[in-house]
């Protein structure tokens, strides 16, 4: 199915004028001035915040209702010297927000420990039998991170053993929340706080600042000093990158440049990244994965040990181990993906006419289902649920495409369901595996009468028109000035029409597509990941109308501008 094309809506004769404002104010090229103004930003205090970042955006942490209540307690636990014990998430998200607090709270003299499930024995969030070994190690306060806002009967159990919890958490709640002493999620009703898009370590982060400002502590160093990994969660959780999420992305990549974390510098070294040159699709891509296949493949206290560490030669050791760990999640991908595949091509005989791919069996690794799930929506455009079983219990990963609240879906269908949590974009659950064929009927024909489920296909959001002549150095890094880049704050897409394909075009890789376009006597490379396949239909002098992206390509040092090519089209006449 061709790919349809969504070219922004032109500016007006008024944002024109304003666009050329922008444009003389800031010197910067007219696309990139019309850029801002699509994106909202109309005035040049709010220009002004967009590029450059500071803290002073941040908002202040005690609008969360309950957060008073919060710090008042653990600074209580502090003073009495009683344990706290941080119930973390085995993702990225949930181990960085676990050494946020537990780097903070040991700098205040905390009593503290940590307590990350395992994925096969506890599943996801507070447990019973992870409870149990918390309040055996004495443990007085509880504070989960990036899980328990739906932990109705864990957080009663915790009230039984004698112990206190304040969830901090950024999931959907449902509508009766624990009994919490304290719940700061900006997710709940009434939160009091503005920005509802923060990640688990953003919310973490947030209680962290305000212990320090209730202790007066709250100096820019202290204040910045675990941004690198409050970055590294926020981008590797794929949350909207605007408001502080932008904020808190930008500068802790900066940090993370900086190399003050010795275990992620470890990493990054065997991830063979450029930490001088660090992005959110070298977390996403490169860090992500690493960290998470510690919490995929075994246990996730290895990657909260990495992230504290301040020992260089055993932060090697355990980038080492996670290493390895990410060789085994990998061959386990292939694996699960092939096998994915195979039943999809049994299963389903006509994919048109098909809403939901669901597909389970009992051979599959759980913590790699979510991953390759993400593959199968990319490569069909399909809401995707992809489950586990063992000993008759089905453990399932779900995700989305955008135009469907996976979450609200199965709060809706959740009859069938043992339990289920997550968010629009990516959900887990579990159930009985007798109901999973009943469940897969009940959700298929309820995604059928949505709007958008009859007219599935794949669209390219368009910026801006571009001429190959416009795009220089200057143009580039006026488009760095745009990042982080991620989900809410994606890179520019520019289209240009009636290029000609000046060289030969091959395939590099396993099915990326490599060419070289000419237009008014200037080329730009371009390359089409996943895009060989468009190979036999080109021939040099090919006419094309392209929508790609532009970004720097880093070969042996040597930096120069490439177009990333994510569609074209072949101009006939």
């Amino acid at each position: 199915m061709d790919n349809v094309w969504e070219i922004g809506v032109e500016l007006t004769l008024k944002e024109k004028k304003h666009r050329n404002l922008i444009a003389s104010q800031l010197k910067c090229p007219r696309t990139i001035a019309t850029l801002l103004i699509k994106r909202g930003l109309n005035t040049m205090e709010a220009i002004e915040d967009f590029l450059n970042p500071t803290l002073s955006q941040l908002h202040d942490p005690f609008l969360f209702k309950d957060m008073g209540k919060a710090v008042d307690r653990i600074l209580e636990a502090i003073d009495k010297n009683e344990k706290i014990t941080i119930y973390g998430d085995y993702d990225v998200d949930g181990t960085t927000s676990t050494s946020v607090l537990l780097l903070g709270l040991t700098k205040l003299g905390a009593i503290i420990d940590y307590y990350i499930p395992h994925r096969m024995i506890d599943g996801y969030g507070l447990s019973i039998s992870g409870l149990e070994q918390i309040q055996e190690n004495g443990t007085k306060l509880i504070v989960s991170v990036d899980c328990g806002i739906n932990a109705i009967e864990e957080v009663e159990q915790i009230h039984a053993y004698g112990m206190e919890i304040i969830i901090t958490d950024h999931h959907n709640p449902k509508d009766e929340l624990p009994n919490a002493l304290a719940i700061i999620n900006p997710k709940v009703e009434n939160s009091g706080y503005p920005f509802a898009k923060l990640a688990g370590v953003g919310v973490a982060y947030k209680l962290l600042i305000a212990i320090y400002m209730k202790l007066g502590i709250d100096t820019e160093d202290n204040i910045s000093k675990y941004l690198d990994l409050v970055a590294l969660g926020t981008i590797a959780d794929i949350v909207p990158l605007d408001g502080e999420n932008r904020v808190l992305s930008a500068l802790g990549l900066n940090h993370l440049i900086e190399k003050n974390n010795l275990g992620l510098k470890a990493l990054i070294e065997f991830a063979n990244l450029n930490q001088k040159t660090l992005n959110s699709s070298d977390i996403v891509f490169g860090l992500a994965p690493r960290i998470n296949a510690a919490g995929r493949m075994g246990s996730a206290d290895i990657a909260v040990e990495l992230l504290v560490s301040n020992d260089e030669n055993q932060s090697k050791e355990l980038a080492e181990n996670i290493e390895h760990q990410n060789s085994l999640r990998q061959r386990e991908d292939q694996k699960t993906y092939k096998e994915a595949i195979e039943i999809i091509d049994k299963k389903y005989k006509n994919l048109d006419e098909t809403v939901l791919i669901m597909l389970s069996s009992d051979s599959w690794h759980q913590g790699v289902i979510g991953i390759v799930a993400s593959k199968l929506v990319e490569q069909f455009n399909r809401q995707v649920i992809m489950i586990s079983v063992k000993d008759g219990i089905g453990s399932g990963s779900g995700r989305s495409i955008p135009e469907l609240d996976l979450f609200q879906a199965l709060t809706d269908n959740e009859d069938d369901l043992i339990s289920f949590g997550g968010h629009k974009y990516a959900v887990g659950l579990t159930l009985y595996q007798e109901y999973i064929d009943i469940f897969e009927n009940k959700l298929s024909d309820y995604l059928k009468h949505k709007p958008y489920s009859h007219n599935i296909q794949n669209t390219i959001s368009i910026d801006s028109h571009l001429e190959l002549y416009d795009i220089n150095k200057n143009f580039l890094a006026w488009i760095e000035k745009f990042s982080p880049f991620g989900s809410g704050n994606k890179r520019p897409v520019f289209y240009t029409e009636k290029v000609n394909v000046s060289t030969y075009p091959y395939i590099v890789g396993k099915n990326h597509l490599k060419l070289k376009v000419i237009k008014d006597g200037v080329e730009l490379d371009l390359i089409g990941y996943n895009l060989g396949d468009y190979l036999t239909s080109l021939k040099k002098n090919s006419s094309l109308d392209i929508a790609y992206s532009v970004e720097v390509n880093t070969f042996f040092k040597k930096m120069t501008i490439q177009g990333k090519l994510l569609d074209l089209k072949i101009n006939t006449k």
